[in-house]
């Protein structure tokens, strides 16, 4: 039996509702997403041994999640981050010949859409399945110059358990002008659950390359080999206490990454057509915002896999187009799939 439920979430400082909807497939895995951000709240797996695991993390409150963006460093909770997830340099970027400056929100550079991205807007429903497969599908409008980006996007999110259990993430999106994109979802994952750290999980990335950077995050254009350093995690290594980086995929949809937990049995494999993906530990509320059931998350909490193009592209000309024409679709899929053990 599947099923979905609405219900209020809160309410803006204007007004405006936020709802909450609630997806179940035929095994009991169940998915919560809000209208603000078309965030995920909570996304609880069934074991084998007949318990429930919540294993994102976030909050209980709508306003939680609104002061979330007031952190000295923003978690991003469960959102969807657009138009461009990761660091643009100093915030600007050439089209068609033309400079166009961005908001600037991390040091001197445009991080994950600038001062007010998708993440903290309210998306529309427009649609939810409850057959086989239950979906929700999302949208957002974003209006041409929205954080100085060049022309109206329309961006639509598709959620979907299969009864598999795999979260399906699709993006798809078209724009009146040509202009960059570069969504990705924010989730923190903890497969032991929202209250303990993930060090003892064991982490699998499928990639010999990741991207060089900067001391603060922008990459150099270089690429480093991965192979035999403590960036190579070809076989499964414990997570790492700190990491905030963007491994090169080579190859579309196939395995990217996985993330197992060997105290509850429980694996979570990733898998994407989008040529990176950013591997970043953290989740830290700075004792100033409680988790879900009070917990305090810290900077060990939870393991986020932004599975997206690499920051900056439109800066790299070697690196993967970023550039979406009018006249194409923006599509993007992403699948978290999970087995207990």
């Amino acid at each position: 039996m599947t099923e979905s439920v609405m219900e209020l979430f809160g309410l803006m400082v204007d007004g405006e509702a936020v709802d909450s909807y609630e997806l179940t497939n035929k095994n009991g895995m169940q998915l919560k997403v809000v209208t603000y951000g078309a965030t995920i709240t909570s996304l609880k797996m069934p074991l084998k041994n007949g318990k429930m695991v919540d294993v994102v993390l976030g909050f209980d409150t709508l306003e939680a999640y609104i002061k979330s963006f007031d952190l000295e460093s923003a978690p991003y909770l469960g959102a969807t981050v657009g138009r461009f997830a990761g660091r643009i340099k100093d915030g600007a970027f050439s089209l068609k010949g033309k400079k166009i400056h961005l908001n600037r929100n991390n040091n001197n550079h445009s991080l994950h859409g600038g001062n007010t991205g998708f993440s903290q807007k309210i998306w529309k429903v427009e649609n939810v399945n409850e057959g086989r497969n239950p979906s929700i599908t999302l949208s957002y409008f974003s209006p041409n110059n929205e954080e100085n980006y060049p022309g109206d996007l329309s961006v639509m999110a598709t959620y979907t358990l299969s009864e598999e259990n795999e979260l399906i993430i699709a993006y798809k999106a078209n724009t009146t002008q040509d202009t960059i994109v570069n969504l990705t979802h924010h989730n923190y994952f903890n497969l032991d659950g929202h209250e303990s750290d993930i060090l003892e999980q064991e982490l699998i990335v499928n990639s010999e390359k990741m991207l060089e950077t900067t001391n603060e995050n922008i990459p150099t254009g270089g690429f480093i080999n991965t192979a035999n350093s403590s960036f190579d995690f070809s076989k499964p290594k414990k997570c790492p206490s700190k990491i905030d980086t963007t491994f090169v995929l080579e190859k579309e949809n196939e395995f990217a990454a996985s993330l197992f937990n060997k105290k509850n049995n429980l694996k979570m494999a990733v898998y994407t057509n989008q040529p990176g993906v950013h591997i970043y530990v953290g989740g830290n509320c700075f004792n100033t915002i409680k988790g879900k059931e009070n917990v305090d998350y810290h900077s060990l909490s939870g393991i986020c896999f932004e599975t997206q193009n690499f920051p900056d592209a439109p800066n790299q000309q070697h690196f993967p187009n970023s550039v979406l024409k009018k006249e194409e679709t923006y599509n993007h899929k992403t699948i978290y799939k999970f087995q207990s053990f």
